[in-house]
C-alpha cells in the first residue's frame, strides 16, 4: 500500500467527466489528484470513479490501463469510494449495452436499458411518451442511512443523463431510488462505498453537499 496523502483521487481512464468532478471537489476545499497511476490513487484518502460513455469502452480502457486489479482490491478494502453515473454501472457483474459485457463484478447484478414506449401522465389528462436517454432533473428517495447522504432529504433533485440503469441482485445495497417511467435504482451503498447514477457535480447545492460529505468521509475514514 502506498503512503497516504490527503488528496481525493479521480480515476483517469481516458473517459468521463473528470474535469468537472475535480473542479467541484476543489471548489469545496479538497486537494484532488486526477491520474491513471494506480500507485498515486492508492495513496489517496478517497477515490472517485466517474464515467460517461459506453460500458464496453470504459471497461476496455480500464483493462488496458491496468486499473482493474487495483479497483477490485481497493473496493474490497472498504475504503471511501464514490462512483458516478457509469462509475456506478461498472461495479456490477454485467451490462447489456451493445451486447453482453462483464463489469468489475464488485456487486452482483445487471445493467439494463430503459424499456421502449414508457409514458407518464400528462397535466390536463392523457399521457406523454418518455424519451431515452433520461436527461434532466429528477427527485430521489433516499433509502439508506449513509454518511454521504447526510443532510440530503428524500425528495431532493439531482441531474441525470442515462439510458441504462442497474438492477442489483441484493436489494439491501440500494441507497436511493428514483422514477422515470419505472422505478429504478439511483444509488447503491456498502460501508464507506457509495455509487450514484446521477451527476452530483451538475446538481447544484444538493450535489455539492453530497461531494462535501464524501470528502469529509474520506478525511475521517481514509
Amino acid at each position: 500500500m502506498s503512503p497516504r496523502n490527503d488528496a481525493i483521487g479521480v480515476v483517469d481512464y481516458g473517459m468521463g467527466n473528470l474535469r468537472s468532478v475535480g473542479k467541484a471537489l476543489e471548489s469545496l476545499g479538497f486537494d484532488v489528484k486526477v491520474t491513471s497511476d494506480a500507485s498515486v490513487l492508492d495513496g489517496c484518502r478517497g477515490l472517485v470513479l466517474p464515467g460517461v460513455g459506453a460500458f464496453r469502452d470504459c471497461m476496455e480502457n480500464l483493462r488496458k490501463g491496468g486499473l482493474l486489479p487495483f479497483l477490485s482490491d481497493y473496493l474490497s478494502q472498504g475504503r471511501p469510494f464514490l462512483g458516478i453515473c457509469l462509475g456506478l454501472q461498472l461495479l456490477f457483474s454485467e451490462s447489456e449495452e451493445f451486447g453482453r459485457h462483464e463489469g468489475i463484478g464488485f456487486l452482483s447484478g445487471k445493467v439494463v436499458r430503459f424499456p421502449a414506449g414508457m409514458t407518464e401522465p400528462r397535466q390536463g389528462g392523457g399521457e406523454r411518451r418518455l424519451k431515452i436517454p433520461h436527461m434532466g432533473w429528477n427527485r430521489i428517495d433516499v433509502t439508506m442511512d449513509h454518511p454521504v447522504f447526510d443532510g440530503i432529504e428524500t425528495g431532493s433533485s439531482f441531474y441525470f443523463v442515462h439510458s441504462y440503469y442497474v438492477v442489483p441482485d441484493d436489494p439491501a445495497v440500494v441507497a436511493a431510488r428514483s422514477s422515470y417511467g419505472i422505478d429504478f435504482t439511483a444509488a447503491v451503498g456498502l460501508g464507506n462505498r457509495l455509487a450514484v447514477q446521477f451527476h452530483p457535480e451538475k446538481s447544484q447545492s444538493a450535489g455539492l453537499r453530497l461531494l462535501s460529505n464524501f470528502g469529509r468521509l474520506s478525511r475521517e475514514a481514509g
